[in-house]
């Protein structure tokens, strides 16, 4: 007898069907699997038998052929173990197959026959509704996951003997998973790092408060222990609130890459990543033998956090480089090219010298310049000419850190951040795809960075002194840009471009040592 059992998959970001066909015949017996199945699927056979077994029903002792198509794509993981061993229950008989066309069935089977949950759901679902079927079967850790999709009909079984219920129209057996997506999403957006606990620093909190309402990239530099790493981490608290539209592109990504926690169902909060400096540039940018997405893509609508730049290998740094400029990252393989979106802030935090005291008025440097020139040099100049704000962390003063008042708390600076981001994006509202300051092409430049002569003269003053690029002249103008907005400002006048001509001082100061 022949079944026909709806499941799916994954490809890149996005998903697709895929029809698990199952025939029985009462020949010799044996097992075929053809659709260029991967390791994980062949290794299905075994799971699938002994679950079978261990649940209560029998496994058909006969010639098993089982095609996964379409036959022309490769199909990866364990998510086909389920629908394969309904498949295999339609076909000898033992469940009914009424709605099987009505359904997609996903999970990866223990032996015992319980579900353990699979990569990619939300994708999947967003398919699912797309296609205009009435739901999916799959295991109970992925089901609020699913249910972030209105309109679909979410069970979660644990067991496969739970599944084998549903399909038999018992589905009072397993019920519903229902979520009020609106509560889901506000609870999700409650950060708990807060501005307010770091003492001083003020025009270090001023620089990232201007990153935050452009988009901008930033890197620190100062002595250890002066407060980089714990501003960073509170950078997400200032960011604007993320959209449910970013929030659904996000969880996409991290639920094919499998960061996202069991029980989950949306990545609500700006996402920060901090790779350690030990990473590789596959798993920075993505790629490997089954692509997946990198660090880059993880920090989509949010922050990646480098500290110690100068310790990351070059050839990783230097693979940023085209996605900070495209907000994307192209994997190409022999037989496949996938596109992950990589649209983020990249914040850096960074010595100015080796032993790191360099400057520091409380602790002597120890290295010579030739040392301290060489550790600069790590970092390549066309990096640097992508960042966009360049800041010196002093280290904090001892009465600043016996101040009982606390700093100024996140919600305030968010709050200008915010009005900020609406001013941009009435400004860009015909602009498609662009939608931050940091993001404006030359076209985007000329038409809404105007200045003034005297400003005009102030910035040819400044780029004849400190040597900057071009790259670093439309950098400057979309700084002081944002400078403007925060300030609610339409012209940007002299005070905002100096500003914004401030925070490139330290390439001359700094990086040539």
């Amino acid at each position: 007898m022949l079944s026909v059992v709806l499941s799916s998959a994954t490809y890149g970001i996005n998903a697709y069907l895929i029809e698990i066909e199952t025939n029985i015949e009462n020949t010799v017996p044996n097992f075929f699997m053809v659709g260029l199945p991967d390791n994980a699927v062949k290794e299905s056979r075994e799971r699938v038998a002994t679950a079978i077994k261990n649940s209560g029903f029998t496994y058909p002792n006969k010639r098993i052929t089982i095609n996964l198509a379409p036959a022309d794509v490769k199909k990866e993981g364990s998510s086909h173990d389920l629908p394969i061993a309904v498949g295999m229950l339609v076909s000898s008989g033992q469940v009914p197959e009424d709605l099987l066309r009505d359904f997609v069935i996903l999970g990866e089977l223990a032996l015992d026959g319980s579900l353990r949950p699979v990569h990619g759901v939300l994708p999947i679902a967003v398919e699912i509704k797309k296609k205009g079927l009435r739901g999916v079967i799959l295991p109970k850790d992925n089901a609020r996951e699913a249910a972030m999709v209105e309109g679909l009909h979410v069970y979660g079984a644990s067991t496969l003997a739970e599944t084998v219920d549903l399909l038999h129209g018992n589905f009072d057996a397993v019920a519903p998973t229902e979520l009020d997506v609106k509560e889901v999403f506000a609870v999700g957006q409650q950060v708990h790092l807060d501005f307010s606990d770091v003492k001083g620093q003020e025009n270090v909190k001023r620089a990232l408060e201007v990153a935050a309402a452009g988009g901008h990239n930033i890197i620190m530099i100062g002595p250890p222990g002066s407060g980089k790493t714990m501003l960073a981490r509170r950078l997400p608290s200032i960011l604007p609130p993320m959209t449910f539209e970013e929030s659904i592109e996000t969880t996409k990504i991290h639920s094919v890459a499998g960061t996202l926690p069991p029980g989950s169902a949306l990545v609500a909060h700006r996402p920060f990543r901090a790779p350690h400096h030990t990473i590789s540039d596959s798993a920075l940018v993505g790629g490997g033998t089954i692509p997946r997405p990198g660090e880059i893509s993880l920090s989509h609508h949010g922050v990646l956090f480098l500290d110690e730049l100068p310790e990351f290998a070059r050839n990783v740094l230097e693979v940023m480089r085209q996605p900070l400029e495209d907000g994307k990252v192209t994997i190409s393989r022999s037989k496949l090219s996938l596109e992950f979106p990589a649209q983020f802030m990249l914040v850096c935090a960074m010595n100015p010298c080796p032993c790191g005291n360099f400057g520091n008025p409380h602790h002597e440097c120890t290295c010579t310049s030739i040392q301290r020139q060489k550790y600069m040099a790590k970092i390549s100049g066309p990096l640097l000419d992508r960042i966009d704000i360049h800041i010196e962390v002093p280290a904090v003063e001892v009465a600043e850190l016996g101040q009982k008042k606390p700093g100024e708390p996140s919600s305030c600076i968010r709050s200008r951040v915010v009005k900020a981001c609406e001013r941009q994006a009435r400004r860009f509202e015909h602009c498609k795809g662009l939608f931050a300051n940091a993001h404006m092409q030359s076209k985007e430049i000329r038409e809404y960075c105007r200045i003034n002569s005297a400003g005009e003269e102030l910035l040819k003053t400044a780029m004849t002194k400190i040597g900057l690029s071009a790259r670093a002249y439309d950098r400057i103008l979309k700084v002081s840009r944002t400078i403007a907005d925060l300030a609610g400002s339409e012209e940007i006048c002299t005070e905002h471009l100096s500003e914004a001509i401030q925070y490139r001082a330290l390439d001359r100061n700094l990086w040539v040592g």
